[in-house]
């Protein structure tokens, strides 16, 4: 490995209410270099068992290196406004501090949603708006939740938290995330009438460009996208499962740069 590749590594660890993700990433590619572990999210899930376990996979990789991290909930300067899916002594401690004592290089903590937006604006299916006068883009991640991630020409507008918009008094994700389509039983035309009346909802407030619709329903778009009726641009997520790791490895670009 040459000096330039050397330096554009960085560690992406996605941590997630069931599992904690971890790759070195070549920033410059998406490429997602040595191993790739994968651990269960400790329980309970307290802020000093995920540190201990994220020290263990620093441990195995032998990384010194800059380490950037998603974490699903609010994230601003470092500290933790919301914790989903995770204990709730998460809130109010400053994550990036703590992870500061792993490494004496860069540190960089987002949201969940955010990295993975951004891996979708740099290299997935946003690569095009990715720039000055890219217009207005969001990305809405379906699954257990409704994650968002928001990018106005080019930059990334941290911690929307779209899917808790409420529509007809009920937050959006309770009705239209992917789990839902499942508990309820609902055909793909049902189902996706719920996803368009959220996407109409977020195309009146924000007047988006394009829609880019991630989390792993992604995969069968072609099932669900000709219920969609919407002004804007809409495209399936393309990055897939590496989309946190490679993101989270990004938010050092995002951060720094």
């Amino acid at each position: 490995m040459n000096e330039t590749d050397s330096d554009s590594l960085v560690l992406g660890i996605d941590i997630g209410g069931t599992g904690i993700k971890a790759s070195t990433v070549n920033i410059n590619s998406s490429k997602l270099t040595g191993k790739h572990l994968k651990v269960p999210t400790p329980q309970p899930s307290t802020p000093e068992a995920i540190l201990s376990g994220i020290n263990k996979i620093l441990s195995e990789l032998n990384w010194k290196g800059p380490i950037g991290s998603g974490f699903p909930g609010v994230i601003k300067k470092g500290r933790v406004f919301t914790a989903a899916n995770l204990s709730k002594e998460w809130i109010g401690i400053n994550i990036e501090n703590e992870f500061k004592e792993f490494t004496s290089n860069k540190v960089a903590i987002i949201n969940d949603a955010d990295a993975a937006g951004l891996a979708e604006m740099k290299f997935g299916a946003g690569a095009e708006y990715y720039r000055h006068k890219g217009g207005v883009v969001l990305m809405v991640t379906l699954g257990t939740g409704i994650g968002s991630a928001l990018f106005v020409d080019g930059h990334l507008v941290h911690n929307t938290e779209f899917g808790h918009i409420e529509i007809d008094g009920i937050d959006a994700e309770k009705r239209a995330a992917t789990v839902h389509k499942e508990r309820e039983d609902l055909s793909w035309k049902e189902w996706g009438a719920r996803v368009n009346k959220y996407l109409r909802t977020m195309e009146n407030l924000l007047s988006p460009d394009v829609f880019i619709v991630g989390g792993g329903v992604s995969e069968s778009s072609e099932r669900f996208f000709p219920f969609i009726n919407v002004n804007a641009k809409i495209v399936p997520a393309q990055m897939g499962n590496d989309a946190g790791i490679v993101g989270a490895a990004l938010a050092i670009e995002n951060q720094f740069n």
